[in-house]
């Protein structure tokens, strides 16, 4: 049986997508691929990789996800920069999650900015 898809809704596995972000191995070389691979963090409960993401002008001092809410599917609804060569990018999703019994949906634009040249999540535009 072949692995399991990545979380982040790409065809390859975990390993190969998002798991390799995650390890460090690589940085997310997009503003997309990161934002991918933070919800791929999200689903997996990997916290460190959230906060190692995350610029530090925004950055909690710690994050505590809730058991009780697993991440379903993420759907990329568009995007703007984030590329190999800018410096900033937005990216428009919809994360659908199941909290207790009940499926939801979170919308949002979130705005990235390479800091020391890695991609990094800024916060998300009002």
């Amino acid at each position: 049986m072949p692995p399991a898809p990545c979380p982040c809704g790409l065809a390859e596995s975990y390993a190969a997508c998002c798991g390799r972000f995650h390890t460090g191995a690589l940085a997310a070389p997009t503003a997309e691929l990161l934002m991918r691979s933070r919800f791929s963090a999200f689903a997996v409960g990997d916290t460190a990789y959230l906060l190692r993401t995350w610029h530090p002008d925004t950055r909690p001092r710690r994050l505590d996800l809730d058991p009780g809410q697993e991440w379903t599917r993420l759907e990329i609804l568009g995007r703007t920069g984030g590329g190999l060569l800018h410096a900033e990018g937005t990216v428009e999703f919809r994360a659908h999650y199941r909290h207790r019994g009940r499926d939801g949906v979170l919308e949002e634009n979130s705005r990235f900015r390479r800091d020391d040249g890695h991609w990094v999540y800024l916060d998300a535009e009002a």
